[in-house]
């Protein structure tokens, strides 16, 4: 029953550290502060709260480091950093932390610091200032963007096409090339059978998922971010089930309805589709912006494709939206090759807009480690050539967005 646990209140500040236990006196002050309208959470809770947009950038962020996180201040630097990006307010509490790690935490973008044990009404004080300045309208404009996000599916139209790989490192490599500006970016696995998106980023698969697919009448928005994981803070995430479900076992009310809470919480949202086509394949690719179809110049992915294109001639389907990406392409310099794709591309009568090149045995590492290729393999071919894609997707969507605003 997990899934039913929502928070009823809005919390006003979250007090996070390694070890909550070690800062006990620091529960007086903030309860004089705040009342019941706050929390104590360890940085890796912290951290997905925030990776899945859960905060809404008004809340006060208590930092506590203490002398034993020096030894490792990654978890306590990504925190502080991916809070500053929304613009929120970050308190440290120091307790006897070395003046250069307080310096470096500074440095980082936190508003204010505290030693441990604190000064009689020194967060007060503090408190009280950071409230003047959340009322201001600057600090009030980012909480109240809306947003409108944009969908792009990926669909392979065999097995091993590389359909799933493309759709996680272009994701990451969307949430990357954004991590400095107010723009969220999810990935989403509706392959509810074998989807890979959790194996291809080592990341659990929780049974919240599985409860929000069983109980489709329970999706809200709430639910929905509950169920998504965070990957470095800067990508949310939803796997697939830790069980195998039908394909069928959501409706496309359920399909449109979770569609629209993402694109009201994040600004891209990448699709990893299954293979076979549902009722709500259509849903999908109606509400997209774009549909990459994944293929390789073989025999199976010319005639699932020319299928395909026969299904949605037949349902009046907007093939417009298709963009083929046909992956391992022949080299530069492979004459024969190139010669094999332009046959390819007239037979099936589509124009191959995307051209990946074969990334070799560090795509299949990458896999196995469990990470994306830009962590990896950063020099690797098809890497670079995803990374082009994912910058200039989010530029132009991002240069219209501001042409429509002024």
């Amino acid at each position: 029953m997990a899934l039913l646990r929502l928070k009823e209140r809005a919390m006003e500040a979250y007090s996070v550290a390694q070890n909550p236990e070690s800062f006990a006196l620091l529960d007086k002050d903030l309860n004089g502060a705040f009342g019941n309208n706050w929390e104590s959470q360890t940085f890796a809770v912290a951290g997905e709260h925030l990776g899945r947009g859960e905060m809404r950038g008004s809340e006060i962020l208590i930092v506590c480091v203490e002398a034993s996180d020096e030894s490792n201040m990654a978890p306590v630097d990504a925190y502080v950093r991916a809070a500053k990006r929304l613009e929120m307010s970050v308190v440290l509490i120091a307790k006897d932390v070395s003046p250069s790690a307080l310096h470096h935490l500074l440095q980082l973008g936190a508003d204010d610091f505290v030693p441990y044990p604190m000064p009689e009404n020194a967060l007060a004080n503090i408190f009280s200032r950071l409230r003047e300045k959340q009322n201001e309208p600057e600090i009030k404009s980012q909480q109240s963007k809306k947003r409108r996000g944009i969908i792009l599916p990926v669909y392979g139209a065999a097995g091993g096409v590389g359909a799933s790989t493309f759709a996680v490192n272009l994701a990451w490599e969307m949430a990357i090339h954004t991590r400095k500006e107010d723009v969220r970016v999810a990935l989403v696995d509706l392959d509810f059978q074998y989807g890979s998106v959790a194996t291809l980023l080592d990341l659990p698969r929780r049974e919240l998922v599985f409860e929000l697919l069983t109980e489709p009448d329970r999706l809200e928005a709430e639910t929905l971010g509950q169920a998504m994981i965070s990957y470095k803070t800067n990508l949310a995430v939803l796997t697939s089930a830790p069980e195998v479900l039908p394909l069928d076992i959501v409706g496309t009310d359920f399909i449109q309805k979770m569609l629209n809470i993402l694109q009201s919480k994040y600004d891209f949202i990448v699709i990893d589709l299954p293979k076979a086509l549902t009722d709500w394949s259509a849903d999908v690719l109606n509400a997209c912006e774009t549909y990459f179809a994944m293929l390789e110049l073989d025999m199976r992915s010319a005639q699932n494709i020319m299928r395909y294109l026969r299904v949605l001639r037949s349902e009046e389907l907007p093939g417009e939206k298709l963009q083929f990406v046909l992956n391992r392409a022949p080299g530069f310099a492979d004459l024969s090759g190139k010669t094999r794709v332009g046959r390819f591309s007239e037979s099936l009568g589509v124009e191959l807009n995307i051209q990946l090149p074969d990334g070799g045995k560090q795509v299949t590492a990458a896999g196995d480690q469990g990470a994306p290729m830009a962590d990896t393999s950063p020099k690797n071919p098809l890497r670079k050539e995803i990374r082009k894609i994912a910058v200039s997707t989010v530029d132009m969507a991002l240069a219209a967005n501001a042409a429509i605003a002024e």
